[in-house]
């Protein structure tokens, strides 16, 4: 399992990836699904994207950027994906290691998640073990693809 960064060659992998996400509506906010240029755009936009390889496939990606902008632009936030063929195997570790790292590389002096939805338990429980403090809750604040309504967490790492 190598982490590197995308090349254009893998946008596609990677729109695959990120739609099918988006499409289980139980982790990501948005509701549109990428498609060729749309992808080539949102993750060119990005302060870094990494993949996940295995055997020369793509089997997950995360993105990297800025929180917010200005005075608190020094807070990173990112967004991870695996391929569901591949979920358990502690791809979202190494995706999600990286992406600190990346993130320090790239002057953020925090990173800051706004959203990890109550039932995606395995990745609550992964951020609190790197060392992520669990810093709010906001009752119902996303909803569920079914039309039901989840608490959200915010969490946030000191780089």
């Amino acid at each position: 399992m190598e982490i590197r960064g995308y090349h254009e060659n893998d946008v596609p992998a990677m729109v695959r990836i990120w739609n099918e996400v988006v499409e289980e509506g139980a982790a990501f906010p948005q509701l549109e699904f990428l498609d060729g240029e749309s992808g080539r755009r949102f993750f060119a936009e990005q302060t870094h994207c990494a993949v996940a390889e295995e055997d020369g496939a793509v089997v997950g990606l995360y993105i990297l950027h800025p929180n917010n902008v200005g005075r608190c632009g020094h807070i990173a936030n990112a967004s991870y994906a695996i391929d569901s063929n591949y979920r358990g195997k502690h791809i979202g570790e190494k995706l999600v290691s990286d992406s600190l790292v990346q993130a320090k590389n790239a002057g953020f002096k925090l990173m800051q998640f706004n959203a990890v939805v109550d039932s995606n338990v395995q990745a609550r429980h992964l951020y609190e073990r790197l060392g992520f403090v669990q810093i709010g809750t906001i009752p119902n604040g996303f909803m569920m693809k079914d039309g039901s309504y989840q608490n959200i967490h915010l969490y946030y790492y000191v780089l």
